[in-house]
């Protein structure tokens, strides 16, 4: 390979406007028919840019700065070419740009959202990939207030920073503590992604671990029996919400979560020996984590009853999905009613079904820690354990009235 051959191009890309209605200029480096390219985080009106030139064609103030950056950008590319030829090192555009040092670090971030985007229901689900769009939407506000810059190189990056950020996501976001440490984390995988490729050679999350990544227990909504016996016994006026009940009550019966009800087949479906009929599927959530767990639920007879009731719904699909389950906004939008109608004081959603199948159906009469965990799809009995402690928790908020009512 010729370590001499090397083409410096910058260029616009009209597909990818900014907000502002300017193109983003890339510079793009090619060694011997390697390439590789980066945002160089400057913008221009499409009318001033000069395609053949690769720069503005523009009189004012504001092109000739962008015209002397990218001119400074080109000669520091050529110096750091020459430097590395003549060491006689291994020399690609990759190793160029890092030595450039404009690997940044909200153009990375987006640049691997993009990537990841194209996995969305194998390696990640849509929900993460939301996440990762709000952490990326902080970080951009929390940059440019502390830097004064659309973007920063990652080795900008500094504690200091670090505990701005933090106090972005707790102060401006009003975020709890276990969301900003799943925001956190979103951040914490580029800055993983930068120092496996060299871009940053230090830990800027250093001794902020302890703080940053710490999770408060919380205590998961869930129905006790009579709650659950008030939507049992209510007769709806409307088909949508009675819909909505069946799938809820699915839900709270086998312990499934929206994502694993919506998408649950005929094929899940087995009997046993004794022609007990049971739920066998992988958990979506777990499984596109790189972590297959199953969940094995045997289905009660009112959990039956709604399979077939709705057997056979799309007839068009028959090998399709067991119940014509409605998004997940719709459902806790329409649960939202139900626990009015039931006169249910808590906030009703799809996964207090689950929760209430980890404590009132099961737990709480007794049923193994064990087969629980197996039946919610647990990778551990440890993840289980907190529905225990939610009701031991619940039990002694029992007590404690008693004990008022009592000693009053």
């Amino acid at each position: 390979m010729k370590q001499d051959s090397m083409k410096v191009l910058f260029f616009i890309r009209k597909s990818k406007l900014l907000k502002n209605g300017e193109a983003p200029i890339f510079l793009r480096v090619t060694v011997s028919g390697q390439q590789d390219e980066i945002r160089i985080q400057r913008s221009i009106p499409v009318r001033l840019w000069n395609n053949q030139k690769g720069c503005s064609k523009g009189k004012d103030r504001v092109s000739m700065e962008l015209n002397s950056y990218i001119e400074s950008l080109t000669v520091r590319l050529y110096q750091i070419h020459k430097e590395l030829v003549c060491q006689e090192a291994w020399v690609t555009p990759k190793h160029l740009l890092i030595k450039l040092g404009r690997r940044t670090v909200l153009s990375t971030m987006k640049r691997y959202m993009d990537d990841w985007t194209a996995l969305i229901g194998k390696e990640y689900q849509k929900s993460t990939l939301s996440r990762y769009g709000n952490c990326y939407e902080s970080l951009k506000i929390a940059i440019n207030e502390f830097y004064k810059k659309e973007d920063i190189a990652f080795n900008e990056l500094n504690g200091e920073f670090i505990d701005a950020f933090e106090m972005h996501l707790r102060i401006v976001r009003k975020l709890s503590q276990n969301t900003l440490t799943k925001y956190v984390s979103c951040f914490r995988k580029i800055i993983g992604i930068a120092r496996d490729n060299g871009w940053l050679t230090f830990d800027p999350l250093a001794g902020k671990r302890k703080r940053l990544f710490r999770k408060e227990e919380t205590c998961p909504t869930f129905l006790t029996l009579d709650e659950l016996q008030r939507i049992i016994s209510k007769d709806f006026s409307t088909t949508r919400l009675e819909h909505v009940k069946d799938f809820f009550l699915f839900c709270c019966l086998t312990g499934m979560s929206y994502i694993d009800v919506s998408t649950l087949l005929p094929v899940h479906l087995c009997r046993d020996n004794k022609g007990q009929l049971w739920i066998h599927k992988s958990r979506v959530k777990i499984t596109t984590a790189k972590e297959i767990c199953t969940s094995n639920v045997p289905l009660l007879a009112p959990a039956v009853a709604i399979l077939e009731k709705y057997k056979g719904w799309d007839p068009n699909n028959p090998d399709g999905p067991c119940l014509p389950v409605p998004s997940n906004q719709k459902m806790n939008e329409y649960l939202k009613e139900i626990a009015v109608l039931c006169r249910i004081n808590k906030r009703l959603t799809v996964h207090v079904a689950r929760h209430t199948f980890g404590t009132t159906i099961t737990l709480a009469i007794n049923v193994a820690l064990q087969n629980v965990s197996k039946m919610l799809g647990h990778s551990s009995t440890r993840m289980t354990q907190h529905y225990a402690r939610v009701l031991d928790h619940n039990i002694m908020e029992d007590m404690q009235g008693v004990a008022k009512l009592i000693f009053k």
